[in-house]
């Protein structure tokens, strides 16, 4: 064996070993495509590193695939697809804001959970989908939350809800006295004030625009593609 073979064979097991490790297979399906696709999951992490037995989705990695897909030509569409639990609220607006700015069409697939500053980055695409069993959690931001790193004081705590409200009924079809009915109910959970919409609930209230799964979601991104 020459030395150059040894360097290929071991530069593919490299590679092998990397996609095992980030996406626990050893191989991607080998298929062409005009869209992407970028999930969503776990805690959404922003300005404060997370604790490692944390499952994250880091902002800075995000948004320059964001970039990459609105400046790739061969890119005409992007499916988003979430299971998060929230996290930090600038970190998730700054997503929900570059999703919606971009000029390629978007759908958001929910699936299992899109809760708290999750809401808004599920509303941002063109068409949002939610599964039949997922759930969708309201409620205001956290009093004791770290939205820079730093406790937060009313006042920025406040503006920070308003722009969460604003950005979700500009971008959904729930009008604001039914949302924030829904984010200070009381009763609906424990030790908590807010509401948990589940699958069809949230599309009967006009947050997310249908119920589907994968197949419907990427049906209805061709269709926009095509529409272009």
């Amino acid at each position: 064996m020459t030395q150059n073979e040894g360097q290929n064979i071991q530069t593919q097991m490299d590679m092998t070993t990397s996609t095992l490790q980030q996406l626990g297979q050893l191989d991607l399906p080998k298929a062409e495509s005009n869209f992407h696709s970028i999930t969503i999951v776990g805690q959404i992490e922003g300005h404060l590193v997370l604790p490692p037995q944390n499952k994250t989705t880091k902002y800075e990695h995000i948004i320059p695939q964001l970039v990459a897909i609105e400046q790739n030509p061969n890119i005409k569409g992007l499916l988003i697809i979430l299971n998060t639990v929230g996290g930090d609220v600038e970190a998730g607006l700054a997503i929900a804001e570059m999703i919606v700015s971009m000029t390629k069409p978007t759908v958001s697939l929910v699936l299992g959970g899109g809760h708290s500053i999750g809401v808004p980055i599920a509303v941002a695409s063109d068409y949002s989908f939610i599964a039949e069993t997922a759930t969708m959690t309201i409620h205001p931001i956290r009093l004791t939350g770290l939205v820079i790193g730093v406790p937060q004081t009313y006042e920025y705590l406040d503006k920070m809800q308003d722009r969460v409200i604003n950005f979700v009924i500009k971008h959904s079809n729930i009008d604001e006295r039914t949302f924030r009915e829904l984010m200070f109910s009381t009763g609906n959970l424990a030790r908590d004030i807010g509401t948990v919409l589940v699958g069809k609930d949230a599309v009967a209230c006009g947050l997310i625009d249908e119920v589907g799964g994968i197949g419907q979601a990427v049906k209805k991104l061709e269709e926009l593609i095509n529409n272009r």
